[in-house]
């Protein structure tokens, strides 16, 4: 393979969770531009994942997509066997579903704190466990893939930055970090490289509201001076998952326009 196509995911098949909007949207549309196949993901919401099944053929790629949610184990394992049914065996999987139900922690009900961990921590568990098995399942393909297999996860900025009102959120994603290095620390002594992004705040669904409400306030915690994109994070994951980042095992990117640099501590705070 030629050191100009490293960047290329031509002949590979990929799965994105929560792929029907934002963040899991952007990432679809760049594993397919890059040349992967890509299975969409989606809970609840049919209509906005054939949209993005379209875009991605009618640019010229191959899409499918695959309901399933991502807290319940059965339908996790039925995801991966519907999406290597229809695409051939996974190369690349991204665990990206999750979602937020905000309160202070007086008013945190236990079903509003096991929903979030449901979702983005266990979520993110059994999509690593069943793409792990699948890869090994596959084996090398010689010419397509360095490694035997590619696991991203979604994290956040909230990994490591406390959020009061939101500690649900923020331990699903301290929880995601080291479910991440641990896996990479097991598995890739196979060839399976297991990795993370971490955006800072990114214009999607999830947040609407606290962008409505203080996108000026947002922005002064952002070095950079603006509010990301999910194509910020789309081409990272693409990027990310190919031979380019080969020797890239067990990390976290943080695409957060330096949120995480606590730029409230500038001038000794």
């Amino acid at each position: 393979m030629a050191s100009t196509d490293l960047a290329r995911l031509d002949g590979q098949s990929a799965l994105v969770t929560g792929a029907s909007s934002g963040i899991g949207r952007a990432s679809a549309m760049a594993l397919a531009a890059a040349g992967a196949s890509v299975a969409v993901n989606y809970r609840g919401s049919p209509d906005e994942a054939e949209e993005v099944v379209a875009e991605i053929e009618k640019a010229g790629g191959r899409a499918i997509a695959v309901q399933a949610d991502v807290s319940k184990e059965d339908e996790v394992i039925a995801m991966f066997g519907e999406a290597e049914d229809r695409l051939g065996p996974l190369d690349i999987v991204m665990s990206n579903a999750g979602i937020q139900k905000d309160a202070a922690i007086g008013e945190m009900s236990l079903d509003d704190w096991n929903a979030v961990i449901s979702v983005n921590l266990t979520g993110s568990f059994l999509v690593g466990r069943e793409a792990i098995k699948r890869f090994r399942a596959k084996g090398r393909r010689s010419g397509v893939s360095r490694a035997l297999g590619k696991l991203v996860f979604d994290s956040s900025v909230h990994q490591v930055i406390p959020w009061a009102f939101h500690v649900n959120y923020a331990a699903s994603k301290g929880g995601i970090h080291l479910l991440m290095r641990s896996l990479a620390q097991e598995v890739a002594e196979e060839g399976i490289r297991v990795n993370a992004v971490a955006p800072g705040a990114i214009a999607t669904g999830i947040n609407v509201e606290e962008r409505e409400e203080d996108a000026s306030g947002i922005k002064k915690l952002i070095p950079y001076g603006r509010i990301g994109d999910p194509e910020d994070i789309g081409r990272i994951v693409a990027w990310l998952v190919s031979d380019a980042a080969d020797y890239i095992v067990g990390q976290t990117i943080f695409a957060d326009g330096g949120m995480s640099l606590y730029p409230g501590f500038r001038g000794n705070g």
